[in-house]
């Protein structure tokens, strides 16, 4: 199973590569964790995005590409992928289509979650995570079951992300209508798109999308 998963930030789309990735047993590819990578391992294309980045530049696109050309390589990527955060740009979907295609993987579908503004605001502004194990939380979703302790690791310890706020959250969708969104118009054409309702409970998505990939 090759996958893409779309949809804005907030939508869910990390909480469900990952039971994707159990479901059909699948690595989750993100571009921060490839690029990562690369960078640790000293590839050649890792020591060219280490150079941009110690410049205080972003990498552009063709080292991103050459990152998950070789990523896609990978004896674990045989059976399947999931790309999560890439393509985000049409540019970036037609080298992608392309890259596909000279290794004989073409996509199988492009999964589109779709939520509703204001509760991506909601979702995003009253979001925590433990400190230790990273295990997500909410305001008034998904408090801990015991007030101040982490229902997995047990750790007392909280955190938010400073961008975790309605006003950050509202200029990362405008961000987002611009770049990306157009790509749910590129891939309906193909015939390729599904999108799901992500404004339901998470099992309840998690089934939509393995429903929508079985049939395919």
């Amino acid at each position: 199973m090759r996958l893409i998963l779309l949809g804005p930030p907030g939508a869910g789309k990390g909480t469900q590569a990952q039971r994707l990735v159990k479901l059909y047993d699948i690595p989750q590819l993100s571009t921060g964790d490839m690029l990562r990578a690369a960078v640790q391992q000293g590839t050649e294309v890792g020591r060219r995005a280490k150079a941009v980045m110690d410049a205080g530049e972003l990498v552009s696109d063709d080292i991103v590409n050459q990152i998950v050309s070789d990523r896609l390589d990978e004896a674990d990527c045989q059976n399947g992928f999931i790309l999560d955060g890439y393509p985000r740009t049409l540019a970036q979907a037609d080298r992608v289509d392309a890259m596909l295609q000279e290794k004989d993987k073409p996509l199988d579908a492009v999964v589109e979650l779709r939520v509703e503004d204001d509760a991506l605001v909601e979702r995003v502004s009253g979001r925590f995570t433990c400190a230790n194990c990273g295990a997500v939380y909410h305001d008034t979703q998904k408090q801990p079951q015991t007030e101040g302790v982490c229902d997995a690791c047990g750790s007392t310890e909280f955190k938010r992300r400073a961008d975790d706020n309605a006003e950050t959250m509202r200029t990362r969708l405008r961000a987002y209508y611009k770049e990306t969104a157009p790509l749910i118009g590129y891939y309906h054409a193909k015939g390729m798109l599904q999108p799901v309702d992500g404004m339901a409970d998470i099992d309840e998505v998690t089934m939509a999308i393995q429903s929508a990939l079985d049939g395919s």
